[in-house]
């Protein structure tokens, strides 16, 4: 057979097994590659790559780059460890040799390709006598197994050596041999790894900087094919490894694939199926498979001290590996739509530690000899809304029993600990008395709202802003309609009434104390309540999301959010008024750029007061005119550049995600 038919048939082969994989996955093969896990780690804290993580597992694996590319992926980078750190360039890497002892394929020039899934990772690789497929998918949130397909596309048969081994880029482990088991023990962690090499029996030795591992060799007939598979696990002593193990043993790789496809696949049609009818373009189908892989990325099971799943905000950013509040609540409600249960648990995983006050801390972590809970702030009251969108999806009651009075408890906390005056009218603050804790109360730390704010002592470990913020008193009054629908459900007729009354009550103060009908704008003001902080930001239209302002309130601030000169910037609604003197779109953190969740908040709101068509065409602009939300690669970002839509800040951010994916489907 000549070189050009060999090359001929090998393009065949992979035609089609590529069109197998479009007939029995077609939403995964469309969103393939959606987010870009090329790179190459040049040391443990090297965060300029991403990683594919899966099952909510403390660990996660990329591509390396061509030019440095070998027969394994790249890491793990293990979030079991310290912040984030990356445990090799390639740990689990195979190396082929001939019987000569030589390298029996040059992986570099090699390489076919490296195709990434919401299901798993796969490369391909092939010359003149070898095709070489690789796969990776996790088990667990405590295992991924690692397959590789060596095929012989000779005419003769052939005999391989194979072997692993890797160097390690942190000081702090230790390499030791159980069995076949090469075990990995940290002196910064609990978790301990482990890698096993199965259909074969490895001769596995320590070296100095990391290990080789010789496995036994490899005759593969003409077309023969053989698979060598590897498991990496990473567990917790909270953890059983004598079960996990067990349930490896028992695991076909073919099978667990094609599992995990069948599963994404559902995930992803069952999604799609509830866009909203102008999104109805496969573009946005490949969107919401790149929202949720962002969201499954950052997804971490319990662990030490987060007692419950959850979302990181970003597990690319050194210290976002914790559960914050509020963005908590915000990941539920997306959640929510494909897997109610992991839900559940982000929002258990911040009440774990809600103090008998009703308190909730503003962010937990995993280890608090990384970094200690924060204890100085909570966060904006979005909890019972989570709760109840949840609810929208399960119907479980059960569920709203459970949390009905730890609600309670947290929106009684606010009138108790943040209203100095004691008018019905919170403030924001913090727990330890100072100015930037209760800055970051608000999530809005540098707003210019706050730039001439003191604090004020309501009594212990309790302080306020001196001033009333619009934002805060109409989350307050979303959580009293909320409650009221709760207490309804769990039949507590008199405490539903007792909601509903206050809810009334609430409603008339916003309207009239924060409501500014010169500007067409609500703001905060002075503690008295008399003085309006006149700077135009995103805080001014929550009353639309929260359905307190009137008719015509609305009508006014739809007119500054169509402005382009206001709010309807290339990416629209940022953080500040566009003509602010103190607008700073690059880099301004909440002085300018756009936060999804903000814009949300305000499409969310307009299509709420039936502004359906203003709704629709901020939000083409929000998901176009954001740099790479809608292109192959690009990951979501925290926030973006309103002039440009350049995107800015940390990378696969959660939040992000999740209110672009809420943005896409239809709110029932």
């Amino acid at each position: 057979m000549s070189k050009r038919q060999t090359l001929f048939i090998l393009s065949f082969f992979f035609i089609l097994q590529s069109s197998w994989a479009q007939k029995d996955f077609p939403i995964l093969e469309s969103s393939k590659n959606s987010i870009n896990y090329k790179g190459n780690p040049a040391n443990a804290t090297d965060r300029k790559s991403l990683v594919f993580s899966d099952k909510g597992a403390w660990f996660g694996f990329g591509f390396l780059e061509p030019s440095e590319v070998q027969a394994g992926f790249s890491g793990p980078f293990l979030m079991t460890e310290q912040n984030g750190v990356w445990l090799s360039p390639s740990f689990v890497s195979l190396q082929l040799n001939d019987e000569n002892k030589q390298e029996a394929i040059n992986w570099k020039t090699a390489l076919v390709s490296q195709n990434s899934y919401n299901s798993h990772l796969e490369q391909q690789f092939k010359n003149e006598k070898l095709e070489i497929k690789q796969q990776l998918v996790f088990l667990s949130g405590h295992s991924a197994l690692q397959k590789t397909s060596i095929t012989n596309k000779s005419g003769k048969t052939i005999t391989l050596y194979p072997s692993y081994g890797s160097t390690l880029f942190i000081d702090d482990l230790q390499l030791s041999k159980e069995n076949k088991t090469l075990k990995i023990v940290s002196t910064k962690s609990t978790a301990v790894g482990y890698i096993q090499f199965f259909n074969a029996t490895p001769e596995i030795e320590i070296t100095k900087q990391g290990y080789k591992t010789q496995t036994e060799k490899l005759t593969l007939k003409p077309n023969e094919t053989k698979d060598i598979v590897v498991s990496q696990s990473f567990i917790f002593s909270q953890y059983s490894w004598k079960k996990e193990n067990e349930v490896i043993a028992k695991t076909a790789f073919n099978t667990l694939l094609k599992n995990t496809q069948k599963e994404k696949e559902t995930q992803l049609a069952q999604l799609i199926a509830k866009k909203k009818a102008i999104y109805k373009d496969n573009t946005y189908s490949d969107l919401i498979a790149k929202l949720v892989l962002t969201l499954q990325n950052n997804t971490r099971i319990a662990a030490e001290g987060l007692k419950h799943g959850g979302l990181f905000p970003s597990y690319n950013y050194e210290w976002f590996h914790g559960f914050w509040a509020w963005d908590s609540w915000k990941h539920a409600v997306a959640v929510a739509n494909y897997d109610s249960e992991l839900a559940k648990d982000q929002m258990r995983a911040l009440f774990d530690y809600q103090e008998p006050n009703g308190f909730i801390p503003d962010c937990v972590y995993r280890n608090n000899l990384i970094e200690e809970n924060n204890y100085r702030n909570t966060k904006s009251p979005l909890a019972a809304w989570a709760i109840w969108k949840i609810y929208e999806k399960t119907k479980d009651a059960n569920f709203i029993k459970e949390f009905y009075p730890k609600l309670k408890s947290y929106h009684n906390w606010w009138y108790k600990e943040r209203d100095h005056d004691q008018d019905g009218i919170c403030e924001f603050g913090s727990t330890d008395g100072t100015l930037v804790a209760a800055k970051w109360e608000s999530g809005m730390d540098n707003a210019v709202r706050f730039d001439d704010s003191k604090i004020l002592k309501n009594g212990d470990k309790a302080y306020s802003l001196d001033q009333e913020s619009v934002d805060l008193n109409s989350f307050l009054y979303a959580e009293k309609n909320y409650l009221n629908k709760m207490a309804q459900v769990l039949k507590l007729n008199e405490e539903a009434k007792k909601w509903q009354d206050e809810s009334v009550a609430l409603k008339a103060k916003i309207q009239t104390q924060f409501w500014d009908p010169t500007t067409g704008w609500y703001y905060d003001t002075t503690i008295d309540g008399k003085t309006l902080i006149k700077a135009m930001g995103c805080e001014g239209y929550l009353p639309i999301w929260a359905e307190v302002a009137t008719a015509e309130q609305t009508k006014a601030m739809k007119e500054n959010m169509m402005n382009p000169a206001i709010f309807n910037t290339f990416v629209p609604l940022p953080t500040l008024a566009a003509n602010h003197p103190k607008f700073k779109p690059e880099r301004g953190y909440w002085r300018g750029p756009i936060w999804l969740d903000q814009s949300y908040f305000g499409i969310n709101g307009l299509e709420k007061y039936g502004y359906t068509t203003e709704a629709n065409q901020l939000a083409h602009k929000l998901i176009h005119n954001a740099e790479g939300v809608l292109d192959k690669g690009t990951s979501i970002r925290e926030n973006y550049q309103p002039l440009t839509g350049k995107g800015m800040e940390a990378f696969n951010f959660s939040w992000s995600a999740s209110h672009y994916l809420m943005l896409l489907l239809e709110d029932k």
